[in-house]
């Protein structure tokens, strides 16, 4: 299975699929889609309006992962539940966090 995450010199590229409305905030572990590409699975709970659900979802992978809210951008998918967003820093470091969240990936 290929990862959920392309690396760049300076940051992540990140492909979540959001479950808004999940009862919880949570990272769900990596899964396959359909079409063979691999996201990161995340629910949040609060509902998918005026972007409550993307700001959520940054905020949780901002925890999950120890990092600033400012370094993580939303690139695609504004209101679809696939989503991909930039992750700026050192790649090797994200994906090492990323790993530990995910356990082993």
């Amino acid at each position: 299975m290929s990862k959920a995450w392309q690396a760049f010199p300076d940051h992540l590229r990140l492909s979540v699929r959001l479950t808004p409305n999940g009862g919880r905030d949570a990272i769900d572990g990596l899964e396959a889609g359909s079409d063979g590409e691999c996201h990161l699975k995340a629910r949040v709970s609060v509902a998918p309006e005026k972007g409550k659900a993307n700001k959520a979802l940054i905020a949780l992978l901002s925890k999950s992962l120890g990092i600033p809210k400012s370094t993580l951008t939303l690139i695609s998918g504004d209101t679809a539940r696939k989503k991909i967003l930039r992750i700026e820093g050192e790649p090797e470091d994200l994906i090492r966090r990323l790993c530990a969240v995910t356990e082993g990936g």
